[in-house]
């Protein structure tokens, strides 16, 4: 058995950290998670589901929860793959699939949530088995890719693993920050026009 603390863990956190405990147990074993929050609870659970492992939760305290998933031997079938991703934190990735991040908040309403927001779903991105082929960067989402950036190494860390990584230059320089892009490459809008017309599956979050 596998225990994992993701007590304190912003969202997908809690699903990275369980997901890789499953790796680590080589096929069969039990996994039990700690999370402080129930939509955490109902995160792990639908991963659980979708991938047919058994799973129960409890809550312990006020803000204590415990989710054990049961793997191998006991799984279910499997349920069929759908379009939007089964853990509600991260997204569908697909061969030839482009992300669009056209702001660096995500989501309407309160700017410093929508950061944090932002920064969780590129981590996300990262943690995915099947990676998105570019990630197109324009208007206010052209900061996530330069200095001062939350999300820079997480972005590098996709570029290493050959993720194309495009910035539009008008929009840097309209900003002011052609000169501090430090991930990917410029590109301009007849090729990012190209890349959404060729693209297999687009994300916008």
């Amino acid at each position: 058995m596998i225990q994992v603390n993701a007590l304190g863990d912003a969202c997908p956190i809690p699903v990275v950290k369980t997901k890789n405990a499953i790796k680590e147990l080589g096929g069969s074993g039990v996994v039990e998670t700690l999370v402080d929050n129930e939509i955490a609870v109902q995160n792990l659970t639908k991963m659980a589901n979708q991938k047919g492992y058994k799973v129960s939760s409890k809550k312990l305290s006020d803000r204590q929860y415990q989710v054990t998933m049961e793997i191998g031997g006991g799984e279910t079938a499997k349920a069929p793959e759908v379009a939007a991703a089964p853990e509600a934190c991260i997204p569908d990735a697909r061969e030839n699939t482009v992300v669009v991040i056209a702001s660096a908040t995500m989501g309407e309403g309160d700017p410093e949530l929508g950061r944090l927001l932002m920064k969780g779903y590129i981590y996300a991105l990262t943690q995915l088995d099947t990676l998105p082929k570019t990630l197109l960067f324009y208007n206010g989402g052209a900061a996530l890719t330069c200095e001062g950036s939350a999300s820079l190494e997480d972005l590098k860390s996709l570029e290493a693993q050959g993720v194309q990584i495009l910035t539009c230059g008008t929009c840097l320089n309209h900003y002011g920050l052609t000169d501090s892009l430090k991930v990917g490459e410029v590109t301009n809008m007849y090729v990012i026009a190209e890349t959404m017309a060729g693209a297999a599956k687009i994300v916008k979050p």
